[in-house]
C-alpha cells in the first residue's frame, strides 16, 4: 500500500477497517502497531501524528495480512502478556489466556492460607506449555520449589527460554501427566490441561483451530480424560496438607469436581467461577 504521509493514525485506521471488513477483530491493528513501533498503548497515542517509514508501513500491512489469513496476533509478534510479564509464544505452545491468570490468583490465596509461615513448599505445574503458570508462581511465591512438566520437548524448549528471560528457577521435566513427579510428595499441584472435546472443533475460530497445537487443546472423553487421570494418579503424591488446582471448561465443573471428590473423599473440593461468573477452576484442598 502506498501513502504519501504514512502517519501512524492513518495506518491504524486503515488496518482497523481492513480487519473489520475481513471478519477479524479491530483491536489486533493496535496490538500489531504497538509491536512494530516497540511502544506501549500510551506511547502509541502520543505517536499518532508521527510519520512511519516506508519499510515500517509495508511491514505493518504484511502483519495485518497474516492475521487476516488466520495467524494469531501472538504468533506474529512472538509474545503474549501474562500476569504483567512478557512470554515468548510460538506454534509449539498454547497462547496463555487471561482466565489462567485467575488460577494464579486463587492458588496464591490458598498458599497464604494453608502455608502462612511462608515455609518452603514444593509445587508442580503439569502440562506447562509456555511455562506461564510455573514461572508466574515462582515469581509470585519465591519460597516455592517449582517443577514443570510437559509431554512435548519443543514446548519445554520454549518454557525454558521464558524461565531464563524472566529469571525464574524452574526444574523442567519431560513426561506425561504425573510420570515425571511420582517419586516425590507435593504441597501444590496446578494444571491447565487440554479440555476441549473433539466434537467442539467445528465451533471454534480458525485462528485457534488452524494454528495452536491440538495436543494442548483437545482431550478424549468429551474433554474430561486428563482430569480423570489426574484425580486417579494424584492421591499418593499429595502431602497431608496440600491442594490441587486445575483450570476447566465452563461446562465441566460438576464432572471434574466429582472426579476429585471420589479420589479425595475427605478433601474440600470447590468449583470456582471466573470474572465472567462461569465455572473455570476446581480446587481440591487436602487437610488431614
Amino acid at each position: 500500500m502506498i501513502n504519501m504521509t504514512r502517519q501512524v493514525f492513518e495506518a491504524l485506521n486503515r488496518a482497523s477497517s481492513f480487519l473489520q471488513d475481513n471478519g477479524r477483530e479491530e483491536h489486533a491493528a493496535r496490538l500489531l502497531l504497538q509491536h512494530l513501533l516497540n511502544t506501549s498503548y500510551t506511547g502509541l497515542l502520543l505517536a499518532m501524528q508521527d510519520e512511519m517509514t516506508e519499510v515500517q508501513w509495508e511491514n505493518y500491512f504484511e502483519m495485518i495480512e497474516e492475521h487476516i489469513k488466520g495467524r494469531p496476533v501472538q504468533y506474529i509478534t512472538g509474545e503474549e502478556e501474562f500476569y504483567g510479564r512478557t512470554f515468548k509464544v510460538d506454534k509449539s505452545v498454547l497462547i496463555p489466556r487471561p482466565e489462567t491468570e485467575e488460577l494464579i490468583v486463587e492458588a496464591l490465596k490458598r498458599i497464604e492460607s494453608l502455608f502462612p509461615a511462608r515455609e518452603r513448599i514444593r509445587l508442580a505445574d503439569i502440562g506447562t506449555g509456555s511455562g506461564a503458570i510455573a514461572i508466574t508462581m515462582k515469581k509470585e511465591a519465591p519460597q516455592a520449589t517449582v517443577i514443570a512438566t510437559d509431554i512435548s520437548p519443543v514446548a519445554l524448549t520454549t518454557a525454558k527460554y521464558n524461565a531464563k528471560q524472566l529469571d525464574a528457577e524452574i526444574d523442567f521435566r519431560e513426561g506425561d501427566l504425573t510420570a515425571p513427579i511420582v517419586e516425590e510428595k507435593w504441597d501444590v499441584v496446578l494444571s491447565n490441561p487440554p479440555y476441549i472435546a473433539f466434537d467442539e472443533a467445528k465451533e471454534m475460530s480458525d485462528v485457534v483451530l488452524e494454528h495452536e497445537p491440538h495436543s494442548a487443546l483437545f482431550a478424549e472423553e468429551s474433554g474430561l480424560a486428563l482430569y480423570r487421570k489426574l484425580a486417579e494418579k494424584l492421591p499418593p503424591l499429595m502431602k497431608k496438607t496440600s491442594f490441587i488446582g486445575v483450570e476447566i471448561g465452563y461446562t465441566q465443573g460438576e464432572a471434574v469436581a466429582e472426579f476429585f471428590k471420589k479420589s479425595f473423599p475427605q478433601a474440600k473440593v470447590k468449583i470456582v467461577k471466573d470474572i465472567n461468573k462461569k465455572d473455570r477452576m476446581i480446587f481440591c484442598e487436602i487437610c488431614e
